[in-house]
């Protein structure tokens, strides 16, 4: 496998989710053919990207219903906003009437008052013919005075409830205003809300059509991945069969200097040693190594000294180098370098520990830059992370 490391930190989401499903698959399927690995990868990126999906599209229409829901009231809010304003304003046109009726009276008032009226009141008390009809002409004057200070007074008051309404009027009118650009803001909301949740729903629509896709095209590759995996099981039995002839015949060049192995190349793990099963085809295969990944082109080191005893092209694992270090315990001890970009070694070379046997690359099955390394013993493979050093490093 070649994907880069993630770093040590919680779950990043559906994103990273996805993303590390598909890391699965990839090293699932380094022997499945190129368009059996594309479909499967498809499948695997569409299915384990529609629980997030169904999710969106669920608060999608959530949102679309909440957002109706507030333009509704807000819409409501801001009809009786603008009726509230309405009964308002009528009250201040009455208001705004009384104070011109009033001012026009106390204008006759004071224009009467201008004309000389106040020297015809004082011309009727002079007038009177007796005690009696001063007492009378008196109380109509008094009455004309009180009729008139009532007009001012009525006036005053006209004045106040026209300025008061005038003021009630300006603040409804705001508030029908704020309320109306209030409920827009929330219908747009509305709208926003439910474009964005036909968006979910045609995503979802989309990954639901490619996951199909991708399906069908995986099943249609079923004989040929099925074929790759029964000559994958068949090359992995040629190679044990060869490691283990060589230490019979070479008597495994003596015994091993002991000590854990140096790690091959400056790189980060990138898939395990062991059984894997694969979901598409059900088919479970042995990965007979530990994947670190690395640029291509790196160094690839030997882990330990020894003669080289296999270098060439060996089917999915491409180029391919085998180094036999001695016997451990009665046993031949290799280890083995696939997918290199290019070999520096040849067959029978003798090699120091450290030194540069090869090139990181991608060649066979192989979804990326890396190194495929194994340990071996009379062929037969163990996890090389036992004899590495815990540190990977």
């Amino acid at each position: 496998m070649t994907v880069a490391p993630s770093p040590a930190v919680a779950d990043a989401g559906d994103a990273a989710r996805a993303a590390r499903a598909v890391d699965r698959a990839s090293a699932v399927l380094e022997n499945a053919t190129d368009r059996a690995r594309a479909a499967a990868l498809r499948l695997e990126a569409a299915t384990a990207a529609m629980p997030a999906a169904r999710r969106r599209v669920a608060t999608s229409r959530g949102a679309v219903a909440a957002a109706i829901t507030a333009a509704n009231t807000a819409g409501r809010r801001a009809n009786a906003a603008r009726a509230a304003y309405a009964r308002i304003a009528s009250h201040f046109e009455r208001a705004q009437a009384e104070f011109a009726d009033a001012r026009e009276r106390v204008d006759q008032i004071a224009q009467a008052t201008y004309m000389g009226s106040t020297f015809s009141r004082i011309n009727v008390l002079v007038e009177a013919t007796g005690p009696a009809d001063i007492m009378d002409r008196l109380s109509l004057v008094d009455q004309l005075m009180r009729t008139q200070q009532q007009d001012v007074d009525r006036l005053i008051a006209a004045r106040r409830d026209a300025r008061s309404a005038q003021d009630r009027a300006g603040l409804a009118k705001r508030e029908a205003e704020d309320a109306e650009a209030i409920a827009q803001g929330k219908l747009m909301a509305a709208r926003d809300a439910q474009t964005a949740a036909v968006r979910a729903q045609q995503e979802l629509v989309h990954l639901t059509a490619t996951r199909k896709a991708a399906l069908r095209l995986a099943n249609a590759q079923r004989s040929a991945v099925l074929a790759r995996y029964r000559a994958a099981i068949v090359e992995e039995r040629r190679i044990r069969a060869a490691l283990r002839g060589f230490s019979i015949k070479s008597g495994g060049d003596g015994r091993y200097g002991g000590g854990r192995l140096l790690m091959p190349v400056r790189g980060w793990k990138s898939s395990d040693f062991g059984n894997r099963y694969d979901p598409y085809y059900r088919v479970w295969q042995l990965h007979a190594g530990t994947d670190f990944a690395a640029p291509g082109g790196a160094p690839i080191h030997a882990a330990a000294p020894g003669h080289v005893i296999r270098a060439g092209w060996n089917g999915g694992y491409g180029n391919y180098t085998c180094i036999s270090h001695g016997r451990i315990g009665g046993q031949g001890f290799q280890t083995c370098y696939g997918h290199q970009s290019a070999i520096l070694v040849r067959v029978g070379e003798y090699v120091h520990r450290g030194q540069v046997i090869g090139r990181v690359g991608t060649t066979g099955a192989s979804t990326g830059n890396h190194v495929h390394f194994e340990t071996r013993f009379d062929g037969v493979p163990r996890n090389p992370l036992r004899y590495l050093p815990a540190c990977l490093c």
